[in-house]
């Protein structure tokens, strides 16, 4: 008899999460999650249902570009793939974005939205991108308080309608690099007689480029260099018209992952654009942005890291390897415990930002929440995003060689996660936003109060650990700071990853012990214990930059 193997397959994403359902439980007052239940368990049926089989049915499909139309007349019309079309309808009717800003459940309505996130990412083709700079411009236009701009976009950016919903751009990166946005060329040149400007340059990488707005940083004429120089502007992609305003797509990119996402590099040769709040500081002016899409990165990552691991499991009950499923096999057992351990530290620290995104948002948070925010929100990206990965790649090795072939749909999860440690600032950036977060004393104390406050009452190793990792640390800047600058800058991502670590082991020892006092249940105790055997104090003492600078160059390093 002829033998195929049996492909992994998902049931409903909401219901088989046991670790959410945990969460949730703990998370939201009681009247809430029955009220969010029946919605979220739709979701997750289409999830592991109708939106997983039409992702894996268009795994080749990518959005093309047409410049042209058949009479020579440049349109650079940009074709969506089916499925992202649909990821769009669904998006807005399921209000990923909407729920935040309908804030029917208080601080807690940002936690309800992130769940549909979490949700809705896995089986989306990375629509959330898009979702994520709507959010992200959303809470920017009404944190600077534009009446006019917020009167006449936030409406159709948190619309539940799909015929009258917005997504938007972000438009920064541009040739003279990606995070270094202080050096950008592109110029604003005021309209006479007008309060709008017109904006030329070059954006090198415009991801979502099918929405209909974007926030753009440029330079008016009258400014001088630096990062101070720019403002931020609001644009639009089309005019009344229905032609594009003043906007060229050069190409889209052809990227590692992230395929059907709509990547391009921009001309532009005169947009019409308008000043979203005065003329200068508009790299601060785009902090509010920064923060959204960077909670939006953690929480794709901690999807993406579920993903992987429903299909792990699924497939390791499927596939008979030596004589038994490998389900059984206690070698891949352990290999899948593993995993699980990081994902349920992510989701955790993820949905911490989460939380306190939404009581700054329902102005309930104190003061030393909101100190632990700002220090929180690059650490959470920044160590979720190389979870997620190294998460990824042991998926795609789990399946053996079908993991390899792309109609799968295994590799795309390794090649799509990658994204999540470059967007929105690569580990090294987030390391030196983590100091920067700090401030100029360098004290950890809002990390410090976070950890103590959930391992108290823990006298296992377990939650030492933790405290331990967060002591060293402290110890270790103090002391780079003595040696100056260089120093600190050389381990700052070490030290940032052991804050993020730390403080993923405390939460995990935290909710361990609710989960046994109020569910009997010892899983996320456990995952505790292994989380802690694969390391948390990343920290080298007595960095040799010497040494460090010779390895990195290939230059000679003489000694005696």
């Amino acid at each position: 008899m002829t033998f195929f193997q049996a492909p992994p397959s998902l049931g409903n994403q909401f219901t088989d999460d046991p670790f959410l359902q945990s969460y949730l439980s703990r998370a939201l007052p009681k009247d809430m999650r029955r009220e969010i239940d029946a919605e979220m368990s739709d979701l997750g049926e289409r999830a592991g249902g109708d939106l997983y089989a039409s992702l894996l049915a268009g795994h080749a499909d990518e959005p093309t570009l047409v410049q042209w139309d058949a009479w020579g007349k440049r349109v650079d019309r940009i074709e969506l793939t089916p499925h992202w079309k649909t990821m769009a309808t669904i998006a807005a009717e399921k209000g990923v974005v909407a729920t935040a800003y309908e804030k029917k459940h208080g601080e807690h309505s940002r936690v309800h939205q992130f769940a549909l996130a979490y949700l809705f990412d896995g089986s989306s083709g990375v629509y959330t991108c898009p979702l994520a700079m709507t959010d992200g411009a959303t809470k920017t236009l009404l944190t600077l308080g534009d009446k006019a701009l917020i009167d006449h976009a936030v409406p159709h950016l948190t619309s539940r309608d799909p015929k009258s919903a917005w997504t938007s751009g972000q438009w920064m990166t541009e040739r003279t690099g990606g995070s270094d946005v202080a050096i950008t060329e592109s110029v604003a040149k005021k309209v006479e007689g007008s309060d709008q400007f017109r904006l030329f340059g070059t954006k090198w990488f415009s991801s979502a480029t099918t929405s209909q707005m974007a926030l753009a940083l440029a330079r008016p004429e009258a400014n001088g260099p630096g990062g101070a120089g720019l403002a931020l502007f609001y644009v639009e992609m089309r005019g009344s018209d229905g032609m594009l305003n003043g906007i060229e797509v050069n190409r889209l990119k052809d990227k590692l992952g992230t395929r059907m996402v709509p990547t391009a590099e921009l001309t532009l040769n005169g947009a019409l654009a308008t000043p979203v709040r005065g003329l200068t500081d508009g790299i601060r002016n785009m902090g509010a942005m920064l923060g959204i899409t960077r909670t939006w990165n953690s929480v794709c990552a901690v999807s993406s890291m579920r993903r992987g691991l429903a299909l792990s499991r699924d497939y390791a009950k499927k596939r008979i390897a030596f004589g038994a499923p490998l389900a059984d096999k206690p070698l891949h057992v352990d290999t899948l415990a593993g995993l699980e351990a990081e994902y349920q530290g992510a989701f955790l620290i993820a949905f911490r930002a989460v939380e306190l995104l939404g009581k700054e948002e329902a102005a309930t948070i104190t003061e030393e929440e909101s100190r632990l925010l700002r220090v929180l929100t690059p650490i959470v990206k920044l160590v979720t995003a190389k979870q997620a990965v190294a998460g990824s790649s042991e998926v795609v090795e789990g399946f053996g060689g079908a993991g390899y072939v792309e109609d799968t749909g295994l590799p795309r999860l390794l090649r799509d996660s990658q994204v999540l440690s470059i967007w929105e600032g690569t580990t090294n950036v987030l390391s030196l936003d983590v100091l920067r977060a700090l401030g100029k004393s360098g004290s950890v104390a809002p990390v410090a109060d976070e950890i103590r406050a959930r391992v108290l009452g823990s006298d296992d190793a377990t939650g030492q650990a933790a405290m331990q990792a967060l002591a060293h640390a402290g110890a270790w800047l103090e002391g780079a700071r003595t040696r100056g600058q260089d120093a600190v800058e050389a381990g700052a991502r070490r030290f940032a990853l052991t804050l993020g670590r730390a403080l993923e082991l405390a939460l995990l020892v935290d909710h361990g012990a609710w989960a046994k006092r109020e569910q009997k249940d010892g899983r996320t105790a456990a995952a505790a214990k292994r989380f802690a055997r694969h390391g948390v104090d990343l920290i080298v003492d007595g960095d040799d930059l010497e040494a460090s600078r010779a390895l990195a160059n290939g230059g000679r390093l003489d000694v005696d």
